[in-house]
């Protein structure tokens, strides 16, 4: 009996240790890697480093000098050399360390051995990223960051930089339009499409820079933000209106450009520009963001007129593409689906469009849109996506490189409100002052009557 009390005694407290952790690490995995996790990962680690390593193929044979020393100190066998092991470096979702490559050894060596080293050290994904010739960094994410999306402290925003949403190694993916001018953005009904969208506009909204909108659905996605909006068309009669406005405004400023590049003797090289930014900031004409949701609308025609005016408006929207850039103009370009079969021009704006960002898809033809021709191993990770994670996205561009990422809930009710705090530092353009959409009146507040006291008499 005194036995049995003893292991109730003992056996008690560990279940329900084990019963806590179970339940943290299901509902709360963060808190579960911090406490539990990050420990044991560190001593998996630490422990078998070596063997690991050799198992995976990433060890090498010592040189003759350390094969000579290790004979003649330690009389032990020579074994095969592991990679230099950087310090490790605990973080809230993983950990980081660097290692430098034994001469022979690339990157592509330590990828393809992530799979292995994700299970002899119990962690949920291992990433590598290559940092200098010769090294490399492993991140090691404890769990799937992508599950309860919590964007980073420091995401690495700026000047037309926007983090946009959470990469699968819990870095945030950033929407650089200096470094990506245009994008595609796909998803189907109910996919995140909108969310992605709307941390777009937020972001670039407190900053100076120039938003306009050309939104099909009769406004329904981008009128809350009218505040900061310097222009919405919200039918493809007004955005053939529109677009003419913004390529005009775009040879102006290839114009403002040409002059600047009046070139004479002795002009220092850093007067001499082929774009906006090289301009002085006095006389820097302010970025343009434009997006354009469902731009299958732009291309779908019901008579021989409208088909005159979608030419017009794919050739004016190919040309803001190309050419664009340099005038400070960006597209961004939204839809549930995007081909040849939309029409003449469509092939021609996608090649434009550098990035490419596809949520969740109705086929597999919409996926290889997207990605097919930058990253064709992507198009499989697209389809995969599931309808009960919403948000979820496969991003690449023409580099060939491509991460899943998730975009963090926002209401639309929040979005709105940080466009109406920010409308102050919507810019003045004269040509799109026509477009500049009407701001909904307010709600007619009654005020409360006042209830006058009947004076006491006596």
């Amino acid at each position: 009996m005194s036995d049995w009390l003893t292991l109730l005694e003992v056996g008690g407290p560990l279940a329900a240790f084990g019963g806590g952790a179970a339940y943290t690490r299901a509902r709360h995995p963060g808190v579960y890697w911090s406490t539990v996790g990050l420990p044991l990962s560190t001593a998996r680690l630490l422990g078998s480093y070596g063997s690991v390593m050799e198992a995976c193929g990433l060890t090498v044979q010592p040189s003759r000098l350390r094969a000579f020393a290790v004979k003649a100190t330690t009389r032990r066998e020579v074994r095969p050399v592991p990679p230099r092991r950087g310090i490790i470096r605990p973080t809230s979702t993983g950990l980081r360390l660097r290692l430098r490559l034994a001469p022979g050894q690339e990157p592509a060596d330590v990828a393809a051995s992530a799979e292995q080293l994700r299970h002899a050290w119990g962690v949920h994904a291992v990433y590598v990223k290559d940092v200098k010739p010769g090294v490399v960094e492993l991140r090691l994410v404890g769990f799937d960051v992508l599950r309860d999306v919590r964007m980073p402290r420091k995401a690495g925003g700026g000047h037309l930089k926007v983090p946009v949403a959470l990469r699968e190694d819990a870095t945030a993916f950033v929407r650089d339009y200096r470094a990506v001018p245009h994008q595609l953005t796909l998803g189907a009904t109910l996919s995140g499409k909108s969310m992605y969208l709307r941390h777009l506009v937020t972001g670039l909204a407190r900053q100076p820079v120039a938003l306009v909108g050309i939104d099909c659905k009769r406004g329904v996605e981008l009128a809350p933000f009218a505040a900061r909006l310097s222009a919405l068309a919200t039918d493809p009669e007004q955005a053939a209106e529109l677009l003419p406005v913004l390529i005009k405004e775009m040879e102006d400023r290839y114009d403002l450009i040409k002059a600047r590049q009046g070139i004479a003797p002795g002009t220092p090289a850093e007067d001499i520009t082929s774009d906006i930014w090289g301009l002085p900031e006095s006389e820097r004409p302010v970025p343009v963001v434009l997006f354009v949701d469902e731009v299958a609308e732009l291309f779908l025609v019901a008579t021989k007129k409208d088909e005159e005016r979608r030419d017009e408006m794919v050739t004016q929207l190919i040309r803001l593409a190309q050419l664009g850039r340099a005038a400070g103009i960006y597209l961004e370009v939204c839809g549930q689906r995007f081909g040849a079969e939309l029409g003449k021009g469509a092939t021609m704006l996608r090649a434009q469009l550098t990035g490419r960002v596809c949520h969740r898809v109705n086929d597999e033809a919409s996926a290889k849109m997207a990605l097919g021709d930058i990253a064709p191993e992507a198009v499989m990770a697209a389809c995969a996506i599931a309808p009960e994670r919403p948000g979820l996205a496969v991003a690449g561009d023409t580099s060939g490189g491509w991460s899943r990422i998730r975009t963090p809930y926002l209401s639309l009710g929040d979005a709105a409100r940080i466009c109406r705090e920010s409308a102050h530092l919507t810019p003045e353009l004269a040509t799109l002052e026509p477009f500049r959409p009407e701001l909904p009146a307010g709600p007619v507040l009654t005020p409360a009557p006042v209830v006058r006291p009947v004076p006491v008499t006596d």
